[in-house]
C-alpha cells in the first residue's frame, strides 16, 4: 500500500512541475503543412473565373457556328456549377460569422 502512495506523490509531483510551465495564449503561430486559407480560396475564385471565362467562350464560339452544342453547354454547365460552389461557401462564411458575433464572451 505504501508503494501506492509513493507512486500517487511522485505523479502528482510531475503534474505540478508541469502545470508550473507558463501556457500559451493559443495564438502561437503554427507550422503550415500546405497552403494556406487565403491562398486556397484565391485559388478557388482564380479557377471560378476561368470558368466562367470558358463558358462565355465557348458561348460565343457557338453563337459563331466555331463550337458543338455539347461543349457549349458542357462549359456551360461547369460554370454554373462553379458559381453555385462559390455562393454556397459564401452563404456558409457569412453564416459562420454571424453567429461567432452573436457569441458571448
Amino acid at each position: 500500500m505504501r508503494s501506492d502512495f509513493a507512486a500517487a506523490a511522485k505523479f502528482y509531483e510531475q503534474v505540478a512541475q508541469s502545470s508550473a510551465k507558463p501556457l500559451g495564449t493559443g495564438m502561437e503561430p503554427r507550422p503550415t503543412e500546405g497552403p494556406s486559407f487565403s491562398d486556397f480560396l484565391k485559388q478557388a475564385g482564380t479557377e471560378t473565373v476561368n470558368s466562367l471565362r470558358q463558358g462565355e467562350s465557348q458561348t460565343i464560339q457557338g453563337l459563331a457556328g466555331k463550337a458543338e452544342l455539347s461543349d457549349i453547354i458542357a462549359a456551360v454547365s461547369q460554370a454554373e456549377v462553379s458559381l453555385q460552389t462559390v455562393v454556397a461557401v459564401r452563404d456558409k462564411v457569412i453564416a459562420a460569422y454571424q453567429d461567432v458575433m452573436r457569441m458571448s464572451i
